[in-house]
């Protein structure tokens, strides 16, 4: 097998060979015929978490599932298909998602199993629009689990531990437009006194910063309805398309300046027609309660220039409360400072540990699919453990990175 590597380029897996099954059936039979392996998604996650000695299963080559409850409230997909694919199809029947991430490109099981997010204050993660997850375990056999059933929270955001996904039921609603906006020069003072008016005022909104400085960058709002106002508490309206790296080409993101479109083409921050190479990117995120959202921005400024030296933007997000057991968002309202950081892994691990260290006293959890190094305070940890060893006795889906968390 050629050497394969995830999207960063950052990790090269170890697997003997990847499987590309066409069917649940293949899927069933490769899993309980394997001694190890794991599930591999779109390969957006910037540590070891899908990686494994033994063997890779890709369901990329699943058939394409969007089938539509007559009640037009959920929709169940397959294991492979990604948010682009999904929306756009989901559109097309007048109905939407609750949230998407920055990047649509992603896979859905991959995102909802690394509880990935958008914004809003009262958007909860991708993983929380989960009704049913349909998972081949250890033994090959297919379970299904719904929203209720006592296994649930532990089931849906599972870091693949409990094996192959194979199809999702997702809450769908009425499709909706939405605008973007962008506002360039958030004052701190600003952001200091008026920060929950600032996250609460779109849909979804996010703050990029590349703490060169104590102020905000960019504000980016995703807003219902029109917003006149040439300035944004301090901010200035953008005088044209920004992408959040400087000197990036802005036209690999979606429409901004207040233009109304379908809400597909407005939750992410990239276009579903542009395609992403391979990152020359890492990335890192921490979420902490959002009524510490002040105490965990000035701990960052504490350390501002050694995270400027290597890093290319920073986002500030909120995400709603939720019941999943390994979320970092688990029974509490959060802010995610996400950082991207140049692609250089040995210059960046120590302000990795530099940044966990000042937002350890606020309770920071990371988000698993990125790069941390101090090991994550998750309040239903033992319970998930118990789960996985429930589904799989052997660690068929084990590996080193789940071992480490699992203990």
């Amino acid at each position: 097998m050629e050497p394969l590597t995830n999207w960063a380029g950052n990790i090269t897996f170890g697997a003997r060979q990847v499987h590309r099954p066409r069917s649940v059936d293949e899927v069933r039979d490769l899993v309980a015929a394997a001694t190890e392996l794991r599930v591999l998604g779109s390969g957006h996650s910037f540590n070891r978490l899908a990686d494994t000695g033994g063997d890779l299963v890709s369901l990329a080559g699943l058939p394409r599932t969007v089938e539509i409850a007559p009640d037009r409230r959920v929709v169940r997909v397959d294991g492979g298909i990604r948010y682009g694919e999904l929306a756009a199809r989901l559109h097309a029947e007048g109905l939407a998602l609750h949230n998407m991430a920055s990047l649509p490109h992603i896979s859905v099981a991959g995102a909802v199993a690394t509880a990935t997010h958008g914004s809003g204050v009262g958007n909860g993660n991708l993983a929380t629009a989960v009704a049913g997850v349909e998972i081949v375990r250890a033994d090959g056999e297919l379970v299904t689990l719904f929203r209720g059933d006592d296994d649930f929270p532990g089931s849906v955001a599972a870091l693949g531990a409990l094996g192959a996904v194979v199809a999702l039921t997702l809450d769908v609603q009425p499709a909706f437009e939405l605008r973007q906006y962008v506002y360039d020069n958030l004052p701190a003072a600003a952001v200091r006194s008026e920060l929950p008016e600032i996250l609460a005022d779109g849909y979804s909104v996010s703050l990029f910063t590349r703490w060169t400085s104590t102020d905000v960058d960019q504000v980016w709002l995703k807003r219902r309805d029109p917003l006149t106002a040439p300035v944004f508490h301090g901010a200035t309206l953008a005088d044209g398309p920004r992408h959040p790296v400087p000197g990036m080409p802005a036209e690999n993101c979606t429409e901004q300046g207040g233009v109304p479109g379908p809400w597909h083409e407005r939750l992410p921050h990239f276009r579903m027609e542009f395609t992403p190479s391979s990152g020359e990117e890492l990335q890192s995120e921490w979420h902490v309660p959002l009524d510490r959202a002040n105490d965990a921005i000035d701990a960052v400024a504490g350390i501002r220039e050694r995270v400027a030296d290597v890093l290319q933007v920073s986002e500030l997000r909120t995400i709603a409360a939720d019941d999943l057991w390994l979320s970092p968002n688990h029974q509490r309202d959060s802010l995610a400072l996400h950082f991207t950081w140049i692609a250089d892994t040995e210059a960046v691990l120590p302000v990795v540990a530099d940044v966990e260290r000042v937002l350890a006293p606020l309770g920071a959890r990371p988000h698993l699919g990125k790069i941390f190094t101090s090991a994550p305070a998750l309040p239903r940890v033992a319970d998930f453990a118990a789960l996985v060893r429930r589904f799989d006795p052997a660690g068929k889906f084990r590996n080193e990175f789940l071992a480490r968390l699992l203990g």
